[in-house]
């Protein structure tokens, strides 16, 4: 099951799976544990639907086509293995090991080509923003993207500068706003490569904003951006 998930902790919770958790009547012979969040985000510009393990609990129950995002998911603190394969496949494309930190939550990125798949795992900073305040992430997982800059709103400054592929800001605040254009920028030359339009940033929310595709691609895996909203905060 999904946890409910705050800014101050995840729930400890009765683990009965491996890698995530299951509903279950509490036995007071039953030692509670400590657990993580885990956002699994699909980035990696391929047609192929794709499986996310953690350890061997496929936390992918649904097809993860390029562009999804599942969680938060619940699952143990500690050092775990993430694996990612072609879906049904049991032959591991890229693993990684992680300590997850208990209470905390975590973005795991698919990134990069098939060919050269890789496993991009960001902590996520989920403490709240001041009143009247957002905050956003960028992450550029664009493979031929080059260093990129992200604009809010048309301001004279860039909000995140000089990213190149699998860079990543920090979590910056911005002011909470019904309508905003995102603009993703190459960093050399400032021209526009990507927007997003009518961005919602809602007061109090977090936010992660990533480029994706490929420059060299048109259509579903050419170079665009996508936003998501941090469940739960």
């Amino acid at each position: 099951m999904k946890l409910s998930f705050t800014y101050k902790a995840i729930a400890v919770a009765l683990v009965l799976s491996l890698g995530f958790l299951s509903c279950s009547k509490l036995d007071r012979d039953y030692e509670p544990v400590q657990v993580s969040g885990l956002n699994v985000i699909q980035a990696s510009p391929t047609t192929e639907l794709l499986d996310v393990y953690v350890d061997n609990s496929r936390a992918t129950a649904t097809d993860f086509e390029f562009g999804n995002k599942i969680g938060y998911l619940s699952a143990y603190a500690g050092n775990r293995i993430f694996n990612v394969t072609k879906k049904g496949s049991a032959t591991s494309l890229k693993s990684i090991t992680h300590n997850l930190k208990p209470q905390v939550g975590y973005s795991l990125f698919v990134a990069n080509t098939l060919a050269n798949i890789e496993l991009l795992m960001l902590e996520d900073d989920l403490a709240k923003p001041a009143t009247g305040k957002a905050k956003i992430r960028f992450v550029n997982l664009s493979p031929d993207g080059g260093s990129l800059s992200l604009n809010v709103g048309g301001a004279a400054t860039d909000l995140v500068t000089n990213k190149a592929f699998k860079e990543f800001s920090a979590f910056e605040a911005v002011d909470a706003t019904q309508s905003v254009t995102l603009n993703i920028k190459n960093a050399t030359s400032g021209a526009i490569e990507a927007t997003i339009a009518d961005a919602k940033f809602e007061d109090g929310k977090i936010y992660t904003i990533y480029a994706k595709g490929l420059k060299a691609n048109t259509g579903d895996l050419g170079f665009s951006a996508k936003m998501f909203l941090h469940s739960g905060n």
